[in-house]
């Protein structure tokens, strides 16, 4: 297939375009940039794909002439940074979304996979989340997916199949990395201060998948027959794979030598979750989870030790994805709508000779 896929330049893009390509399909990236300005690893031993530098609301029907599906990740991509702009959060993530997949069926694209997230199930009971469980948004991230999945589903047709990927919290390297993701951030941690302090007591339940396993999904989704996808809700990962994250904080330091683990006190958060990855495992021909928490851990450890990664490493911006947003506000590169300011040229100055 001719595949675009948006978000290119993100934490799962920058790995599932060369995914893809290696799969034998031609893809295209678009990514508007804002996480650009560093890699963790070098990943160019990989072919990546040729990629349009342009904003999701700036697309147009002629940017999408010739694709036969579209995977959608680009959008403001974790709870902090939805909090922290929630209309802009709704303006790019809910109807940018529903703008791009209504150009996409407008110009005869058949596929639109959208990666949703299992954080859409929200404050959980006992009971293992399923696809057909109610769904209890507590953010504005997480209210966008929702809405997101509404508002698309109403498109599908017999000429346009969007499939909706919920999922689980990932995990693991990429050269774009996110160290505002949990089991990250605890092996960043453990790497630079051999101490993993936690403020909660640990014991809600989050599911978590590999970043990898993430990219499988979505190939899968792309290459099965469309009566196995058609306006289907798939959550990814696996249902071993729920973990309380006290479990996470001690597999982490078990993968890290000399790492100290301390436990603190519930903090208030009230986000807890089991899913169940049934339908995914049983449904989408080809899926299974090739990965857990402890190879992601052991990854995370050998990458870290063959970077020599610093403290400053860690802690740069772009790898946290509010610091970065933050700091391209507070420059005037990016304008409070999120779109780049045009750039000024620096005074010259006249040689007083």
């Amino acid at each position: 297939m001719n595949i675009l896929v948006t978000g290119t330049d993100g934490y799962i893009g920058s790995l599932l375009g060369p995914l893809l390509m290696d799969r034998g399909h031609e893809v295209v990236g678009l990514d508007t940039g804002f996480y650009r300005d560093s890699a963790l690893y070098n990943s160019r031993v990989r072919t990546t794909p040729r990629c349009i530098n342009k904003d999701i609301r700036h697309v147009t029907m002629e940017d999408l002439l010739g694709f036969d599906a579209v995977v959608h990740l680009a959008e403001l991509s974790n709870d902090p940074l939805g909090q922290h702009s929630p209309e802009i959060t709704y303006k790019i993530n809910h109807q940018g979304t529903v703008q791009l997949a209504r150009a996409c069926k407008q110009v005869g694209i058949e596929r639109f996979v959208y990666t949703s997230s299992c954080s859409v199930y929200g404050v959980g009971s006992d009971d293992y989340r399923t696809e057909t469980s109610e769904t209890n948004p507590q953010t504005a991230y997480a209210k966008c997916k929702v809405m997101v999945e509404r508002d698309v589903a109403q498109m599908a047709e017999d000429r346009f199949s969007p499939t909706f990927l919920r999922n689980a919290t990932a995990y693991g390297p990429s050269p774009r990395m996110r160290f505002d993701l949990v089991l990250n951030n605890l092996g960043g941690l453990a790497w630079t201060t051999n101490k993993i302090a936690m403020t909660s007591d640990g014991t809600p339940w989050r599911p978590l998948v590999h970043v990898l396993d993430i990219c499988h999904a979505i190939a899968c989704a792309l290459e099965a027959p469309r009566e196995a996808i058609h306006n289907e809700i798939f959550n990814v990962g696996d249902t071993k794979q729920n973990y309380q994250v006290r479990e996470i904080a001690q597999i982490v330091a078990q993968a890290f030598p000399n790492c100290e683990l301390t436990l603190g006190k519930s903090d208030g958060d009230q986000r807890s979750y089991r899913v169940s990855f049934e339908k995914i495992n049983t449904r989408l021909p080809g899926f299974a989870c090739r990965r857990d928490a402890h190879i992601g851990a052991q990854q995370l450890f050998e990458l870290f030790e063959r970077i020599q990664m610093s403290r400053e490493m860690f802690e740069f911006r772009s790898f946290t994805r509010l610091k970065q947003l933050q700091y391209l506000i507070k420059t005037a590169q990016i304008d409070q709508d999120f779109f780049w300011r045009q750039a000024t040229p620096p005074i010259e100055r006249r040689n007083a000779a």
